[in-house]
């Protein structure tokens, strides 16, 4: 079997211009995404924001079965046209994944259909702890979990949460200030699947987390196109001798 071709894009803006970020990605979130999903064994080749067409051309999205998202400062800079193209793939088969802030992207905006508004509260530096209770054991992505694990330092994100209602609920979030937010949601979309999880914020090591590693792993394998039939949309009239 072949590996499941994964595309990891990024904005790319906050290591250029913040040194806080730096310090913690010294090559960019997407390299360290990245490094945990060839850890598992994944085909993985990286996109960002400043590269003709966003790293995100005709043959790479074509060669992509699952392409997971971060983006934050730069929302806007995205083309139309890319989103066009993201979204016509995911609606014919090709996972995505959204991370962190990711929950203003056009794309996850398009595929929702809602605004994506939340609160929030970053404590600079410091953070708060944010603990992730996992609300379906049953899921693929919760598989190899305890049931919940903590991140020492998060931005907080708190209800209300501008999504439409998940078609499953895998995680949780309760942080130390006593907000609540679900922070892992898959949604069905024509022929893909999505996947939102919330942590990631760029001045956190998060994505360095083993736990955070598993799950986006997880996802992975879940939003991978399946062999199911191919939906092919077309007039198909019916016999009479078969009403």
């Amino acid at each position: 079997m072949s590996a499941i071709r994964v595309t990891v894009w990024n904005e790319g803006r906050h290591e250029k211009k913040n040194k806080a970020v730096q310090s913690v990605y010294p090559n960019g979130i997407h390299e360290v995404i990245a490094e945990g999903l060839r850890a598992e064994g994944f085909a993985v080749r990286m996109a960002t924001l400043d590269e003709p067409e966003h790293g995100l051309t005709d043959a790479v999205l074509a060669e992509t079965d699952v392409l997971t998202w971060w983006g934050h400062m730069a929302h806007g800079d995205v083309d139309d046209a890319i989103v066009e193209k993201v979204h016509q793939r995911v609606l014919e088969g090709m996972g995505l994944i959204v991370l962190h802030s990711g929950h203003f992207s056009k794309i996850f905006k398009r595929l929702m259909g809602t605004s994506g508004n939340l609160m929030w509260r970053e404590h600079g530096t410091a953070g708060e702890k944010e603990r992730l209770w996992v609300t379906n054991p049953a899921h693929p992505i919760a598989a190899g979990l305890e049931t919940y694990f903590e991140l020492p330092n998060e931005e907080m994100y708190g209800e209300p949460f501008g999504i439409p209602e998940p078609d499953s609920l895998v995680f949780v979030s309760w942080f130390a200030g006593g907000e609540v937010f679900r922070s892992g949601a898959c949604w069905y979309r024509d022929q893909g699947k999505v996947f939102y999880f919330r942590p990631g914020h760029e001045t956190f090591p998060t994505y360095y987390d083993a736990n955070v590693r598993r799950v986006i792993a997880n996802a992975v394998r879940w939003a991978a196109p399946t062999n199911g039939p191919r939906v092919i949309v077309a007039n198909r009239p019916v016999p009479l001798e078969n009403i």
